[in-house]
């Protein structure tokens, strides 16, 4: 996506087409929000599938692989579908890898709060076809969106907290240098040197805002870029293994098989069949 940010409406025609055409697992350089208004979406994500009945909001972080599946309700479908580049809210994003890790779909309650959600998509539609778009009107609107994503969550989940902390920029710098250098070996101390600061207090910040330990989400990272390419690519395990910066083919799959339960080939199998 060569722009920053997209916005389209996906209505009864467009999605019997995508509901007849193969739609093969993907994924993109760049965030998408979905706002369901009518019908339902079956979503693969998360490397699970899903059926989610409208009212609904689904995101999908940049890099995930996902399909979705379009399926009418009484002959009706409506969805928003919004693409921006992660850094058009850089504030913002690396807050939304968090609250989404594994919560990709959200039902939400129908009736007036879920309304303003679909009004602002309206103003932002609208604002898109100007002549010459105000980006900055057009990143609050966004913000406030997720916004207003995140209260009508709580009320369908009130145990759930947001993700408020003071280190909230430590932990996004983090993030980044993560994503740069996930695939080499390297543990706590060299993100810690990275950000000037101890590994201890760097634990303490990520424990804080995911519950996870810096080598917890560096093993996260590099199980959820296995996952992809054992989904998305023929290469073999021990080549993925090595490219993440496992140089033994049995210990990669001895950790993979640790954290998600299945060793990669019994993984990649799995996937095939789901998604064929």
């Amino acid at each position: 996506m060569n722009q920053p940010f997209r916005i389209f409406k996906v209505a009864e025609a467009e999605a019997s087409k995508i509901a007849d055409t193969p739609n093969e697992v993907h994924h993109h350089d760049f965030e998408e929000l979905i706002i369901g208004i009518e019908g339902s979406l079956e979503h693969f994500i998360d490397f699970k599938s899903t059926t989610i009945q409208a009212p609904f909001v689904s995101f999908v972080t940049r890099g995930k692989v996902h399909r979705v599946q379009p399926g009418l309700h009484n002959g009706a479908f409506q969805i928003w579908v919004l693409r921006f580049k992660s850094e058009f809210i850089a504030e913002t994003t690396f807050q939304l890898y968090a609250q989404y890790h594994d919560h990709a779909n959200i039902p939400l309650q129908p009736g007036a709060c879920f309304g303003r959600l679909v009004k602002v998509c309206e103003m932002i539609f609208d604002e898109m076809q100007q002549s010459t778009p105000d980006l900055a009107v057009i990143r609050h609107l966004l913000s406030a969106l997720f916004t207003m994503i995140e209260s009508e969550r709580r009320k369908v989940d009130p145990g759930e907290t947001a993700i408020l902390s003071s280190q909230n920029t430590t932990f996004k710098n983090f993030l980044a240098i993560l994503e740069e250098n996930f695939r080499r070996p390297e543990g706590v101390e060299f993100y810690a040197e990275k950000l000037f600061m101890s590994p201890r207090n760097l634990n303490l910040i990520c424990n804080q805002i995911l519950q996870k330990s810096v080598s917890e989400l560096i093993e996260t990272r590099k199980l959820v870029e296995a996952k992809n390419l054992l989904t998305t690519t023929d290469r073999t395990i021990a080549e993925i293994g090595y490219d993440l910066g496992y140089n033994d083919k049995a210990y990669f799959t001895a950790v993979f098989k640790k954290k998600s339960g299945q060793t990669p080939s019994e993984f990649r199998q799995e996937m095939r069949r789901l998604i064929s």
